[in-house]
Order: C-alpha cells, then structure tokens, then sequence
C-alpha cells in the first residue's frame, strides 16, 4: 500500500548520508503490520503531532526507529495536526491549558498587541494544552490499537469455533 510512497530497502542501504545507521533503518518492525508496532507507531506519531509544531515527521521516524514503531503509520498520525487543521487545535489547547491553570479564558483575541504580549497571555496555556493532548492522545491512540486488534482476534476465534 505504502511501498509507492516509501523509499525501499535498495536506495536506504546505499544512501550515503544514511550509512552509519542503515542496520537500524532496515529493521523489519518498522514497516510491519504486527499489532506491537503498529500501537507504537500511532502512539508515536500522536505525541510528535502535539508535542512540537516542525520537524514532527522526521523527530517521529527517528523515535520510530529507537522504538522499533511502524514507520509509516507514525509518519500518517502526524499529520493530525496539519496547517489546515492547526489553528483548532491550538484554540482547543490554548481554552483545555487555561482550565488547568485556573487562569480566565479570553473573550477575544486582541490582534493589536505586541508579539512578545501575545506570546506572554496566550503561550503558556496553549503549550499546556499540547502537552496534554501529546500524551493523552498517544496513550489513547496505543491503548485503542490494541483493544481494536484484540477485539478483531477474538472476533475471529469465535468465527472459528462456529465453524467447526
């Protein structure tokens, strides 16, 4: 499905810039359908899509490879948070890091002050809110993956023993 997209096994190995790592770039978990590492990779690329704002593909690949996580899932689930899809992410951080401060949501945003008064009033909560959804959504996302797979090979024992 992904091997259109995804450079192969050939080009990763004789890449130079990517010789010192290539035994762990050629680890056969990383592409996987193994419920493990397909767990791994969404909670991987759920934390990196919250967690920081660039660079989420390539921080995630690298944790993908330090975890052993499905590389291509890790990669899609960043783009949770895509330019399009950004700004309601940060108001729904921004209002969620204000409640657990204990600190009063503004009405409005005033578009008139200064970058540093901004960065100053709306930062803080909004960065608290991430932090959440960071770690909220990579453990739902891990915990979800493995339930739904468990689910589906119960689902199939039970067709089984049907059949019989």
């Amino acid at each position: 499905m992904w091997g259109k997209w995804l450079p192969g096994k050939e080009f990763l190995a004789k890449h130079p810039w990517l010789h010192p790592i290539t035994d762990k770039l050629l680890h056969p978990q990383l592409r996987r359908m193994q419920h493990e590492a397909v767990a791994r990779g969404v909670a991987v690329g759920l934390f990196w899509a919250f967690a920081t704002p660039v660079a989420q593909v390539l921080i995630a690949a690298v944790h993908c490879v330090w975890w052993r996580a499905n590389l291509p899932l890790a990669a899609l689930m960043t783009m949770v948070t895509n330019p399009l899809t950004i700004g309601f992410w940060l108001w729904l951080a921004y209002r969620l890091g204000s409640v657990v401060l204990d600190e009063p949501v503004q009405a409005g945003i005033t578009y008139s002050a200064l970058p540093a008064q901004w960065l100053a009033e709306y930062a803080w909560p909004a960065a608290v809110g991430m932090g959440l959804f960071a770690i909220g959504f990579s453990v739902a996302g891990y915990v979800g993956i493995k339930l739904v797979w468990r689910f589906n090979t119960n689902i199939k024992r039970w067709r089984r023993r049907l059949a019989r």
